[in-house]
């Protein structure tokens, strides 16, 4: 149970407040402090095109130790020039004032609308609210998460717990992102806390591979932002002796990481603009595991598959159509697919099937698409999600 996510680890306060920055009212401004520092790991977009907040969390991500993390919602802070870095430089700053750090110490994300200039005062004052509201509450947790919110309609978080020598060692997290999202090398906004002393190469390494295998496989429309950032904090408040090196509490750690990850990634596809449901495609048989890869995410991302889905139609031939024609190998001959636990196209060829069966399997909340290419023993995944007419309504009528 994820009772207040971000808070669920020892050593970490965390607090959410509306500065203004969204019409609403509803809470923008995010505010984490780990008073006795963390060990931190930080993954961006990989967009040519960033945003002020990712430039400068970049910087700040290589310091030994971070007290704090400061976000805003409701403005992007991209395409901002020379302002939005001062603005986002100011908003670690403010952070750092009010946690008695350095600026360098804390990082800072940004998510909501591209191109507007950040209301730096408004953003100020809602920092020196936020951090006189700092709290390791569970509601504070979720104050935090509902905080970095932009087109979601419900906060995600998740945690986990496990045993390290001996000591109970907790991690919390939660993420926004409800449209473009095709991440590479990070995904929307997601702040993972634990409480496990482990070393910040080490938590690299959990992080990169537990991002890899979970919202990293998330595509809901393909489109990756310029605000992507992953951020971990370790605390070490647990107890247990340091993690160092790749041994049997490393895996049970990273093993942990990853489930509260992939329970962030599921959470995110079924709360993604317009969803009704969301779908698993496995693929099998590939020449590499890059193609695997390319594969999969060709599936998920087609919209003629999403539209299927939303739809209840077992329409197999759209999903041969998305391999087919996304540039990997695969031999014609023996190419297989399955719908849930279906066979509805095998070695090349269509064969009879129960689609009113089939049908009830697509309009379960959950269904996993199996393609077999037939040309070698590579394998990957990818999550996606249907496409409704809602998703074109919120992204029709989203600011311009």
């Amino acid at each position: 149970m994820a009772k207040g996510a971000v808070t669920q680890a020892a050593g970490f306060l965390a607090a959410g407040v509306s500065c203004g920055l969204k019409r609403s009212g509803k809470r923008d401004l995010a505010l984490l402090h780990c008073p006795g520092g963390a060990a931190a790991a930080a993954m961006f977009t990989t967009n040519k095109i960033v945003s002020a907040a990712v430039e400068i969390a970049r910087r700040h991500a290589k310091t030994a130790k971070i007290y704090g993390v400061v976000i805003n919602s409701g403005n992007a802070n991209a395409c901002t020039g020379q302002k939005g870095l001062d603005d986002a430089v100011a908003m670690c700053r403010t952070a750092a004032k009010h946690i008695d750090a350095h600026s360098h110490e804390v990082l800072v994300a940004s998510t909501g609308i591209i191109g507007h200039p950040l209301p730096i005062a408004r953003v100020k004052a809602g920092i020196g609210a936020a951090a006189a509201a700092l709290s390791a509450s569970a509601a504070a947790g979720h104050d935090f998460a509902r905080a970095i919110m932009t087109t979601d309609t419900r906060c995600k978080e998740a945690a986990a717990t496990l045993r390290i020598a001996g000591k109970t060692v907790t991690i919390g997290g939660t993420v926004k992102g409800a449209g473009m999202i095709g991440p590479n090398m990070a995904t929307t906004i997601s702040v993972i806390t634990t409480d496990a002393a482990i070393s910040t190469p080490m938590l690299k390494k959990a992080m990169a591979a537990a991002i890899g295998e979970s919202l990293n496989k998330l595509t809901v429309d393909g489109h990756q932002s310029t605000n992507d950032t992953a951020i971990a904090l370790a605390s070490g408040a647990a107890g247990n002796p340091t993690i160092t090196r790749r041994d049997t509490r490393f895996r049970s750690f990273a093993k942990a990481l990853k489930t509260v990850c992939e329970d962030l990634a599921r959470q995110m596809a079924l709360d993604a603009e317009g969803a009704t449901r969301m779908f698993k495609v496995i693929v099998t048989g590939a020449a590499t595991s890059a193609e695997a890869a390319k594969a999969a995410r060709a599936v998920a991302d087609y919209d003629l598959v999403k539209c299927a889905v939303h739809g209840g139609d077992p329409n197999w031939g759209r999903i041969i159509c998305a391999v087919g024609s996304c540039g990997v190998r695969l031999d014609p001959k023996k190419i297989t697919c399955k719908i849930g636990d279906a066979v509805v196209f095998r070695n090349g060829r269509p064969i009879k099937f129960d689609a009113a069966k089939v049908s009830d399997t697509i309009r379960q909340k959950y269904h996993t698409i199996t393609v077999n290419l037939g040309a070698g023993k590579c394998s990957d995944f990818c999550y996606g999600c249907d496409l409704s007419r809602a998703y074109v309504t919120i992204n029709a009528d989203y600011h311009t």
